[in-house]
């Protein structure tokens, strides 16, 4: 935890500009979430100081807590904020009540929709989960897996039930190799490159259900 003392810390008039720049206070509070979201995600939440994200958006260290009691209460807001938008895109994609391919295809296109707009908290997710997760105030972070979890599992056992998927791979284990997949894509996803978001994600779907190889299956089918 991060004493609570002001920081004498010189600033540029580039960072006091920002600082003093008009909005609402709920903007100026937004601010700050995604400049201490950019350096958890750069530094990890570990490494962070108050100070840091003081200093990154041109204000004392004193008048962040104005706005948060804790640098806790940050990675809070921007974890927060991601598996909210996450659980609700799933369960939104399941209450159509399409086929568990459709389903499956659209919660993929979902996941890695993700890469752009929440990129540093998937990166946080992937790099600090063990150690927030030790702190009952981020209960929640493994309620929220356990969902996703179940929103996947659930879906790939009605493909598997209608006869869309093999039979022959396991539920769990499935879900979790594709969820690695998506996740693990920020951490070499580029906006710009030769395929965005969307791009990746149909690339991954034809992947997915399709495979690589061509001709007959080598791997046995049960059932």
């Amino acid at each position: 935890m991060t004493t609570r003392k002001n920081s004498g810390a010189t600033t540029t008039p580039a960072k006091r500009q920002r600082a003093t720049s008009t909005g609402s206070a709920s903007e100026r509070r937004d601010h700050l979430v995604k400049l201490a979201a950019e350096l958890f995600a750069r530094k990890g939440f570990q490494a962070t100081t108050v100070r840091e994200i003081a200093d990154e958006a041109g204000i004392l260290s004193g008048s962040l807590y104005h706005h948060f009691d804790s640098k806790e209460t940050i990675v809070d807001e921007v974890l927060s904020t991601f598996l909210d938008d996450l659980i609700a895109r799933y369960r939104a994609a399941v209450d159509t009540s399409a086929d568990p391919r459709t389903v499956l295809s659209e919660m993929v296109r979902i996941g890695f929709g993700t890469l752009e707009p929440h990129r540093a908290a998937i990166t946080v997710m992937q790099n600090d989960w063990n150690y927030l997760r030790q702190f009952e105030r981020f209960n929640y972070l493994v309620k929220a897996e356990d969902e996703v979890e179940q929103i996947w599992v659930t879906q790939i056992k009605a493909g598997q039930a209608a006869g869309q998927f093999r039979r022959d791979v396991d539920p769990k284990l499935t879900y979790r190799m594709i969820r690695d997949t998506i996740w693990v894509a920020v951490r070499w996803f580029r906006p710009g490159g030769r395929l965005n978001t969307s791009g990746l994600a149909e690339h991954y779907i034809t992947v997915l259900f399709d495979g690589v190889a061509t001709g007959e299956r080598t791997t046995q089918r049960n059932g």
